[in-house]
């Protein structure tokens, strides 16, 4: 029995001077997700044509001054959908520039 005891207190002191291996330090990393993000921007506002107030009827000079004009309006028009499609298609919330 005394054998015994010598035994198991010859393994437990064993077992606690024996030392653990230290930790490694944790590591961060960043892990880059894309995330779907709903597109949102102020919508834009169709200005009112120059043509769209012509009365029926007016002169050729009148029409044609008007004609310019509405193209003008148009490629204003134009590039503000232009600019918040871009940026809804890049991914970047816009707002819409406002007449």
């Amino acid at each position: 029995m005394r054998v015994m005891l010598i035994g198991l207190a010859l393994v437990l002191a064993g077992c606690q001077s024996q030392q653990q291996a230290p930790m490694p330090e944790p590591r961060v990393v960043e892990v880059q997700v894309p995330v779907a993000v709903p597109c949102k921007f102020i919508p834009v506002s169709r200005p009112v044509f120059a043509v769209d107030s012509l009365p029926l009827g007016a002169a050729v000079d009148v029409q044609m001054r008007a004609l310019r004009a509405e193209r003008k309006q148009r490629q204003g028009y134009e590039m503000r959908l232009e600019a918040a499609l871009l940026g809804c298609q890049d991914g970047i919330n816009t707002k819409s520039i406002s007449d």
